[in-house]
């Protein structure tokens, strides 16, 4: 076995049959990891996304927006029947110590150098432990360890007026500029909201920002969003909702869906978050609450977040 770091694999190995991935980021909720990689290509890593869930009984479900790749696993160890083209790459181990998180992967061919040599390179990697290079025939295998992060949800609502402002854009600022303070700003959803709303400002969406935050970090996050929410909005009613973890319950994305249906009361949203142990956070008024909930219900589920259902 060799220990190496993303600077000392990129000095040893400069050959053209390696594509390094761009970043790797890996969020823990209890035995529950998600890991998100940006691959080197663009629908070509597809094959990814077909090939792991196929060969690892650790992978949840696994899903592809662009080059970026997103694997829902369970920690634990799993043998792999590697069989070339039909079960070709997948994950035998995930494992969390302490502030650290251990993926090992494992592929025949090419899928061996991109379990080695191409994730050991991306931007977020600590260390690979390089037990069999793969390549041709070969299996190739390795250890990716990078720093264990958490899954931050804010849904933002009510930011704009009718003649003024749009939330979505605003939310995609506050992002980006979290991100420069070191926050990994992830996705930016907007979930469209019931057209029938008699206080909407014109097209009633709210967003939803995902971030992997390091552990420890969180309320500086929400300080940072509350205070640009305050500086920025346009709005007497704009509010925030929090969501800590990965897994969005079952109730909170029914909520979501029925606020795309039919007017719902503040009292309605205040007693949902209760229950699925959602923070709402008025900034300027608690109107906003409904839609911030909302957001974060359908924060996983692009296709149902943007549908309408006519009034």
């Amino acid at each position: 076995m060799q220990i190496l770091t993303p600077e000392e694999l990129r000095e040893k190995f400069k050959d053209p049959w390696i594509a390094p991935y761009k970043k790797i980021i890996t969020m823990v909720d209890n035995d529950l990891v998600e890991i998100v990689e940006y691959h080197p290509c663009i629908s070509g890593s597809h094959w990814m996304i077909y090939q792991y869930p196929r060969t690892s009984k650790l992978i949840i479900k696994a899903k592809r927006d662009g080059n970026r790749h997103t694997y829902l696993t369970r920690t634990g160890k799993t043998r792999l029947g590697l069989k070339a083209s039909l079960n070709a790459a997948g994950i035998e181990e995930v494992a969390v110590a302490g502030d650290e998180v251990k993926v090992v992967h494992a592929g025949l061919a090419g899928a061996g150098v991109g379990a080695a040599m191409c994730r050991g390179m991306a931007e977020g990697v600590k260390r690979i432990e390089l037990y069999d290079m793969g390549g041709g025939s070969k299996v190739g295998r390795a250890a990716v360890i990078t720093p264990r992060m958490e899954k931050v949800i804010i849904g933002i609502d009510d930011t704009d007026t009718k003649d003024k402002g749009a939330t979505w854009t605003l939310a995609h600022n506050i992002g980006v500029e979290l991100s420069r303070k070191g926050f990994e700003y992830l996705d930016h959803i907007i979930v469209q909201l019931y057209p029938g709303n008699p206080y909407k400002t014109q097209n009633c969406v709210s967003v939803a920002l995902t971030f992997a935050v390091e552990p420890g970090r969180d309320k500086e996050l929400i300080e940072h969003v509350i205070k640009e929410l305050e500086e920025k909005t346009l709005s007497d009613k704009t509010s925030i909702a929090i969501f800590n973890g990965i897994l969005i319950p079952g109730e909170l994305r029914k909520y979501s869906i029925m606020a795309k249906k039919k007017l719902i009361t503040v009292k309605e949203a205040e007693k949902v978050a209760r229950k699925v142990g959602v923070q709402l956070i008025e900034i300027t008024g608690a109107q906003g609450q409904i839609g911030a909930l909302a957001a974060i219900g359908l924060s996983d589920d692009v296709k149902e977040a943007v549908k309408v259902y006519q009034k």
